[in-house]
């Protein structure tokens, strides 16, 4: 945290909030249903504004700043990808309207952010305190990805098991159905939640889950909480539109599942052996900047191939 000047932090604090305004506050004030035209053009927006702040690292600061930034963002979104596919699973599971599921995102993003935070901030303090976690964090993610390999993101969803669904059904008295965009109503003098909360509950979990994969994969490429949470922001920050860009196609990406698996196992190897073999960043990037475009070719092309066999 000390390697950065503190307008450094206040400069990418003040990005992140205008962002959340213009998206949250401004394009979205509304509920509404959002077009593939509209989500693609705010998701390469910002990506463009990913590219230009790991520019600015590297201009103000260094290029070994730039590097670990954009390599933890690819990991991260990369990630996110698989996450995708977990939020189909549990709007179609809950029978969430079109017109909802941005709204749910909202406040996942939101909830997401500032729990990435905490989760990041504690990660960095067990790092320095105990450098066995460094080994522990790498084993952790070499099974996850050998699990990626083996099991079905809908083997992870069981939304009914969910203890945090559990205990919101037994503390809170819910509608029968959505109440409009509401997640609380009143009927009478009695307060009740809608299903609409307890998917946003179901998405934050999911998200908690995958963040226990994500950050340790991105400390493997620095220790720098600044550059873990600048890279986990700009990610999320672009996965409820990349949901809504996605969303028709996401089953076609046969092979990005297995690109994702490797790169998890891959990092997790680099810090199992960090204390035998250092691993340059600019090569770390290129690793998973190969598999991730190598995946969704294998994609595109197998896609195009059952073309045919389709009707």
């Amino acid at each position: 945290m000390l390697q950065h000047d503190a307008w450094v932090w206040i400069g990418f604090t003040g990005l992140v909030l205008a962002l959340l305004v213009v998206d949250l506050g401004v394009l979205n004030r509304r509920t509404h249903i959002l077009r593939v035209r509209e989500a693609a053009l705010w998701s390469a927006g910002l990506g463009l504004l990913a590219l230009g702040f790991g520019l600015f690292l590297g201009l103000v600061e260094s290029s070994r700043h730039a590097l670990e930034f954009y390599t933890g963002y690819l990991i991260e979104l990369s990630l996110s990808v698989d996450n995708l596919f977990v939020f189909l699973l549990i709007f179609q599971y809950f029978w969430v309207p079109p017109a909802l599921q941005a709204r749910v995102l909202k406040w996942g993003i939101i909830g997401a952010m500032l729990m990435r935070g905490i989760m990041i901030g504690l990660g960095a303090v067990l790092l320095a305190e105990f450098q066995w976690i460094t080994y522990l964090f790498g084993a952790l993610l070499v099974v996850t990805g050998i699990r990626f390999y083996k099991a079905g993101v809908s083997d992870r969803l069981e939304p009914e098991r969910n203890p945090l669904v559990r205990l919101a059904r037994r503390l809170l008295p819910f509608t029968a159905g959505y109440e409009a965009d509401h997640f609380f109503v009143r009927h009478g003098t009695a307060l009740l939640a809608t299903p609409l909360f307890l998917v946003v509950l179901v998405v934050e979990w999911s998200d908690l889950v995958f963040a226990i994969d994500s950050i340790p994969a991105i400390f493997a490429i620095t220790r720098d909480p600044f550059i873990v949470y600048s890279s986990n922001v700009f990610a999320i920050l672009g996965l409820r539109a990349l949901y809504f860009v996605l969303a028709g196609a996401i089953d076609q990406f046969s092979y990005l599942k297995p690109a994702v698996a490797t790169i998890l196992v891959f990092v997790g190897l680099k810090m199992v052996g960090s204390a035998w073999l250092h691993v340059p960043t600019i090569l770390s990037l290129a690793v998973i900047l190969g598999l991730l475009t190598g995946g969704m070719l294998a994609s595109i092309v197998a896609s195009r191939r059952a073309r045919p066999l389709v009707g």
